[in-house]
């Protein structure tokens, strides 16, 4: 009888202590990544960026507030935050709160879907085979029936007051220590609210350094942004997979990106010019979600080095 047992029942035992793990203990396992990003001019001096994304604040997560406070110790140049603050219509106070002393040092952030519109209760099976069959959320289109309307106008006052600037489809520069960067910004383009045609053109010229900052990475601004001559890209959205395979990684990206570029540094090129691209695997997870597995969660400070000569 063990014999015939045992194996049922160990893997029985070992599904459920990743579930434990994927649903109890990665999510709340937060974690700083550090990247070298040489995108600055030859001889410009380094400049440190934090990028924060996908906290998706959901009441009382507590561990995930400190742990954003405690990010203003890293002490950087400029903070870029990339959006899907809120899983909870009631979050808005908490998000503030976390990110109240990072809102001490320049910054910018654009919005995703999920500071518009709360998440729907759905079936997690179907969610991920949605994704694996290339429908993407909520499938290009703005939700307007039995979702609800998330207070995103608060959350813009609040990031507005601190002196945060708002990237929805508009430019921004930051002066940081008497050099200027330029901050060229989308809205969510997973419900298609992106307008390029608005910021098209490229970097001015005028300030020191030039970016791109969108919340979903999807291929048509990846490939306008490049295009543009734009040296960086940053965005989220992705979760960085939130459920991979040991050894194998990303079985989906909840866009069009591949999986390869799911999380982290990589480049995108688009009629001939490159740009480095940098996707964050956020810190945060639907509240009808929240779970993670082999993609802990993360914020990223990217430290931006002057390109090699030549």
């Amino acid at each position: 009888m063990r014999a015939r047992y045992g194996v049922p029942l160990g893997i029985t035992a070992v599904g459920a202590a990743g579930l434990v793990y994927a649903a109890g203990i990665e999510p709340r396992s937060f974690r700083l990544r550090r990247v070298t990003v040489p995108a600055l001019p030859p001889g410009m001096r380094p400049l440190r960026v934090l990028q924060v994304s996908d906290i998706h604040m959901v009441r009382g997560q507590r561990k995930k507030q400190r742990w954003l406070r405690s990010l203003a110790g890293l002490r950087p140049d400029f903070v870029i935050n990339t959006g899907d603050n809120l899983s909870d219509p009631e979050g808005v106070p908490e998000v503030l709160d976390a990110l109240g002393p990072l809102m001490e040092f320049p910054g910018a952030y654009v919005f995703g879907s999920n500071d518009y519109y709360g998440p729907k209760l759905r079936n997690p099976g179907r969610y991920l085979t949605e994704r694996l069959q290339g429908r993407h959320g909520l499938n290009g289109n703005p939700p307007a029936v039995g979702v609800v309307h998330n207070p995103w106008e608060d959350l813009r006052d609040g990031f507005d007051a601190a002196g945060w600037q708002n990237l929805t489809n508009t430019r921004g520069t930051l002066k940081v220590e008497g050099v200027s960067v330029e901050l060229t910004g989308l809205d969510d383009p997973h419900i298609k609210r992106d307008r390029y045609a608005e910021v098209a053109g490229g970097p001015s010229g005028t300030a020191d350094f030039s970016m791109g900052v969108v919340h979903a990475p999807y291929l048509r601004v990846l490939d306008a942004y490049a295009a543009d001559g734009y040296p960086l890209i940053l965005a989220g959205h992705t979760h960085g997979g939130q459920l991979c395979i040991p050894f194998y990684g990303a079985l989906v990206t909840n866009c069009d990106l591949d999986t390869d570029r799911v999380k982290g540094l990589s480049t995108h090129t688009a009629e001939g010019r490159t740009s480095h691209l940098h996707v964050s695997a956020g810190c945060g997870a639907s509240r009808y979600t929240p779970v993670r597995f082999f993609c802990p969660p993360e914020a990223t400070l990217l430290t931006l080095v002057g390109r090699a000569r030549g």
